[in-house]
């Protein structure tokens, strides 16, 4: 029997990078997966892994109550959410950032999470209090939601917000049955980094300059973080919850 046999897994950004491949991990755990995205690209995803898919866009509040609706839909409960969704920019400094561009930023990355635990929350409660069970959420971050991000201005308050939503949640529901963590990775070799270093005039220069400050001198896997991600959702890890967890080459060991 796999770790997440039976369990119903809902995650969001799920056509491509990390939400691809924690599917992937997940569906071999033995999971009933809801994924969703706004890229119709979640519907190849969902069917090559036998899964359930909807279209929807994290900045909207709605699509994320129909998401936990259809979870519970398909599955009688919500156990695991891996509220992933999110956008980057390409590198500018703060004064160069377009208005429209940090406020898509900040609708997708920050209150997009917000919108997603306000949905999720409540459902889980629920389940606690009738049965007394135990649930989590995962929340993808960033590195950049620890420390500074020159150049990443908006992202970097966009995913410091989603550090602090994430210690919030999780003293709010200590008690509630509902671990809360979040993971931050530095930049990892995925479609979003690849578009990052595609604009650059230069893309090693862009490459080498995204590493220049990790002391492995390497971008980061998407296996590697999966592998954080199974981690934080293993319901026998069920003592860690308000949890930043760092995947970044050493960076914040300095």
């Amino acid at each position: 029997m796999g770790m997440f046999e039976d369990n119903t897994i809902l995650i969001t950004g799920a056509a491509a990078g990390l939400g691809e491949a924690a599917a992937d991990a997940f569906a071999q755990g033995g999971a009933r997966l809801l994924l969703s995205d706004l890229s119709p690209g979640v519907e190849d995803v969902a069917r090559r892994l036998d899964a359930d898919w909807m279209i929807a866009d994290a900045a909207k509040p709605e699509d994320h109550r129909a998401l936990v609706a259809r979870a519970v839909e398909i599955g009688g409960r919500l156990d695991v959410a891996l509220n992933n969704a999110g956008i980057a920019h390409p590198p500018m400094r703060i004064e160069q950032t377009p208005k429209d561009l940090a406020r898509r930023v900040i609708e997708v990355d920050l209150l997009g999470m917000f919108w997603a635990l306000q949905a999720q929350i409540p459902q889980l409660q629920q389940q606690h209090r009738a049965d007394g069970s135990s649930s989590c959420i995962v929340n993808v971050a960033s590195i950049a939601g620890l420390v500074a991000a020159p150049t990443l201005g908006i992202y970097a308050a966009a995913k410091h917000g989603v550090s602090g939503l994430t210690r919030t949640a999780a003293i709010e529901n200590a008690r509630r049955g509902i671990r809360v963590n979040a993971i931050c990775p530095a930049f990892t070799r995925t479609s979003m980094v690849d578009d990052i270093i595609g604009v650059a005039p230069d893309p090693a220069a862009a490459t080498a300059d995204l590493t220049r400050g990790v002391p492995m001198r390497r971008l980061a896997e998407r296996e590697e973080i999966v592998t954080a991600i199974l981690f934080a959702a293993n319901p026998q890890n069920s003592f860690m919850t308000g949890q930043t967890l760092a995947l970044d080459g050493g960076v914040t060991a300095y």
